[in-house]
């Protein structure tokens, strides 16, 4: 059956409202904050925000037939959500409106200086499930890729059969899986959930695994979670967690059945480690350039930081833009943290997002400057002609680009 779409991104979506505060506006966030008192700011900027959106409309902007699958309300933010997406595409036959409930929003406070800070109502995302997943449109797709489970209320209830069930009808249609999550509110209703448990039921059926480095030391390895959490306080956590924590939860990933495991490390980069001899079929990948792969990419320099919202799932849209198309695993990375550095110059999630070309372009380039970091481990070396970190146990060739 010949595939007339390339990805179906299927789950999490509501709308993001950022107001937007004056770069002159740091400091004390207790201070700007504290009751009684009138804060001035200035206009809101009103994006859609979750993984169908930011991913799926960044894989739109690069050049992917894709269609989305998600839920949404008749109120005002659901006929906002819609008409937003409908500038972007016209594949919208898979959102479904839902009279009864009231669609998801996130309040996103961006303060110059300080870690954003999230309000979320989970609206329609709470009764997402099997059901609202078009598998006829799955049928037709090269890959299925379904974002944040941890804020779909009825994909983890019961142990998470629900997603069990998407991700083995999905693979029994022959079409690849990714999977995106988050890391719960532990005092949340997700954040009393074993997620351990739940993804170990999962993995053995996806294809690809795409979390931070927090998201997969909360599921993996929670002790240590804590530990980088404390230790970092109010500072990005991201900087306090070690080569051992990646190669760690990324082994145990592959251990658990996933083909391709990819960690998103902020300004850290971009690590991928991927199984011996991966079998993912229906894409046109060359499983040799695939197969027994472990780098880490460093990021793109970028001149101003706006906002990072979003820039997660931007990265995996470049990469599984790649992925699709049937480029090499080191390319696949690079155009991840291409994508993530364009998305940052913005404040919303979309508009950074330029095309593939410029994807491509800043991904091949060699003047455009990177975060160098170093690795003090002998199993380690820098690919100096392709500015990337590779592991003395997967740099075997080709590192084709």
């Amino acid at each position: 059956m010949e595939k007339t779409l390339d990805i179906v991104v299927a789950g999490h979506i509501c709308l993001d409202i950022f107001p937007a505060f004056p770069a002159s506006m740091t400091g004390d966030i207790n201070k700007i904050f504290s009751a009684g008192q009138l804060t001035i700011i200035d206009k809101a900027v009103l994006s859609t925000g979750g993984a169908v959106s930011n991913t799926g409309l960044s894989l739109v902007k690069l050049g992917c037939r894709v269609e989305l699958m998600a839920k949404v309300s008749g109120d005002l933010f659901g006929r906002e959500i819609k008409a937003i997406l409908s500038r972007h595409t016209a594949g919208l036959s898979g959102i479904k409106t839902i009279r009864s409930e009231s669609s998801s929003y996130t309040i996103v406070i961006a303060l110059p200086g300080v870690d954003r800070i999230f309000l979320h109502n989970p609206g329609t995302n709470n009764t997402f499930g099997y059901k609202d997943i078009n598998f006829n449109s799955v049928k037709k797709a090269r890959l299925l890729h379904l974002g944040y489970p941890t804020l779909l209320r009825k994909l983890y209830l019961n142990g998470g059969s629900e997603l069990l069930k998407i991700f083995k009808k999905t693979k029994s249609l022959g079409v690849v899986t990714s999977l995106d999550i988050t890391v719960p509110d532990p005092a949340s209703e997700a954040g009393k959930v074993n997620w351990k448990k739940i993804l170990i039921k999962i993995l053995p059926y996806t294809d690809v695994f795409l979390p931070s480095i927090e998201e997969a030391l909360y599921i993996f390895n929670r002790r240590r979670y804590y530990e980088i959490k404390n230790a970092a306080g109010s500072r990005d956590p991201v900087d306090y967690f070690t080569l051992k924590d990646l190669t760690g939860v990324a082994d145990k990933m592959l251990g658990y059945g996933v083909k391709i495991a990819v960690i998103k490390c902020g300004h850290r980069g971009y690590y991928l480690k991927t199984a011996p001899a991966p079998v993912i079929k229906k894409l046109p990948i060359n499983m040799r350039e695939w197969a027994g792969k472990e780098i880490w990419v460093p990021c793109f320099r970028v001149k101003k930081v706006v906002s990072a919202t979003g820039a997660g799932d931007a990265s995996i849209a470049g990469f599984l833009s790649a992925l699709v198309k049937g480029f090499p695993a080191l390319r696949a990375a690079k155009c991840a943290t291409a994508a993530g550095a364009q998305n940052v110059t913005r404040m919303d999630a979309l508009s950074g997002i330029k095309d593939w070309k410029t994807i491509i372009t800043m991904a091949l380039s060699k003047k455009a400057g990177i975060k160098y970091f170093k690795i003090k481990d002998k199993n380690w070396f820098f690919n100096k002609k392709e500015r990337v970190w590779v592991s003395k146990e997967g740099q075997q060739p080709p590192f084709i680009l």
